[in-house]
């Protein structure tokens, strides 16, 4: 429920050729995005940040449209062609039902609070997924930053681990989605790649070769004559400045706090298998790895909702996946706890159609969507907001994308109403709209 902007800041205006240059001598063998990502943050603004109760966010979203119906929000009393086929079941929160395919979420309940009232009116995937990720409406190519983008703009790099991270990737349909737009290359999100791989690594921290200091020195030697050579082409501040990016990306590959938090081979077999051995259970646990490692801002990019066609021939499978992978991660950070300064939401861009469409699937709706919110304040075993018999609009208490993340936002100590700005120097607000959901707090 955010927004977006196109990439144009003056750091990303200078970036073209700077990363021409640091392709050219990256510590990867496969390319340089760490040395990238670390050169633009190196004016992140980190100071005097006011702190919320949150420490950190971590956003599970759900690319393509969860559909309410048959998850969150079932409707038993509607007519057939809008319950659909799922029944509901007891939670263990008095009077809750949800639906029979998230038994482990049903006990789980307790520990999040369900919003039934998400609501916008935008049924496009890239428009709508901007929106939602930013708080501010615009076109679908994304022109304004997404919260994660905004959450590294203010932290700034801590010299360790990127502030803003993606696993595996960004949100994309058709291009890439959840962007940082004109705050620049600086702020974009470091994706992790799939944990769930064979002999998982991530790129820049594990090279095919075994990284030793000796070699990184020899490396940096080769890059110090790129340097030159490309202060004499280009003689501008953002390569003569790139030096210290490079020792902040050495000093990342190095760092053991760093490896040790994207060794996910280190869980035990039974904690992996609790996440489930699939994409999705796997990038929940490594998100909890790196909030427990002091991530700003990571999202768990679990796509594959949008079910134009035979929805439950896909919902059999995608549910009781979600529901393994959902419930571990907030019955594990709630055992650790770190639900007590983390921030956790669970949504997508959109709900579904009340009727069953023609293919036994139902459409992109954006009048009505759950949500899950849980940790750092939210009160858990709480449902807000309602839809009509139908599951159609919002009856109660609807919250729109600004109300989503300018709940987000200042639950990290960040302004909403703080002004950035864009590469032709014009001063935008994050948000120009919404309010914080007081009701998940109080």
């Amino acid at each position: 429920m955010f927004h977006f902007f196109s990439d144009r800041s003056s750091i990303a205006s200078q970036g073209l050729s700077r990363r021409n240059f640091l392709r050219i001598g990256g510590l990867s063998p496969l390319g340089i995005s760490l040395p990238g990502l670390l050169a633009a943050q190196a004016d992140a603004d980190a100071d005097n940040v006011p702190r919320g109760r949150a420490k950190s966010v971590l956003l599970v979203f759900l690319g393509g449209g969860l559909s309410h119906h048959d998850s969150f929000d079932l409707k038993p009393d509607a007519a057939e062609e809008i319950r659909g086929k799922y029944s509901s079941i007891e939670t263990n929160v008095p009077g809750l039902r949800i639906g029979e395919l998230l038994p482990k979420m049903a006990q789980t309940m307790d520990k999040v609070c369900l919003v039934r009232s998400g609501a916008h009116n935008n049924d496009h995937h890239e428009t709508a997924t901007n929106w939602v990720l930013s708080g501010r409406f615009g076109t679908p190519f994304g022109d304004w930053p997404a919260m994660g983008a905004v959450a590294s703009h203010e932290f700034g790099f801590d010299g360790t681990l990127p502030p803003y991270v993606a696993i595996p990737n960004n949100p994309s349909f058709t291009w890439e989605l959840g962007k940082s737009a004109f705050l620049g290359g600086r702020c974009e999100s470091f994706k992790v790649g799939n944990p769930n791989d064979q002999d998982f690594r991530v790129r820049d921290l594990f090279s095919p070769e075994q990284f030793t200091e000796t070699r990184v020195q020899r490396r940096q030697s080769i890059l110090e004559t790129v340097d030159q050579l490309a202060r004499r082409v280009e003689g501008s501040d953002a390569i003569d400045s790139y030096d210290q990016y490079q020792q902040r990306a050495t000093s990342m590959v190095l760092s053991p706090k760093a490896r040790e938090a994207f060794a996910i081979e280190r869980e035990s077999d039974e904690i992996r298998e609790r996440y489930g051995r699939n994409t999705f259970g796997q990038s929940c646990l490594m998100a909890r790895r790196l909030i427990e490692a002091g991530v700003k801002f990571a999202t768990v990019n679990y796509a594959g909702w949008d079910h134009h066609g035979k929805i439950f021939e896909n919902l059999d499978n995608k549910l009781p996946e979600f529901d393994l992978g959902f419930s571990a991660l907030i019955d594990d950070m709630h055992q650790r706890g770190l639900l007590e300064d983390t921030l956790v939401v669970c949504m997508g861009e959109f709900g579904r159609t009340p009727k069953i469409n023609k293919d036994a699937g139902r459409d992109h709706w954006g009048p009505a969507a759950s949500l899950l919110f849980a940790g750092a304040g939210v009160q858990p075993g709480r449902v807000i907001g309602a839809t009509d018999r139908d599951g159609a609009f919002v009856t109660e208490n609807p919250f729109a994308p600004a109300d989503v993340a300018y709940t987000v936002l200042s639950s990290l100590g960040i302004d909403p109403r703080k002004q950035l700005f864009t590469g032709d120097g014009r001063p935008v607000e994050i948000l120009e709209s919404g309010r914080r959901m007081e009701e998940l707090f109080s």
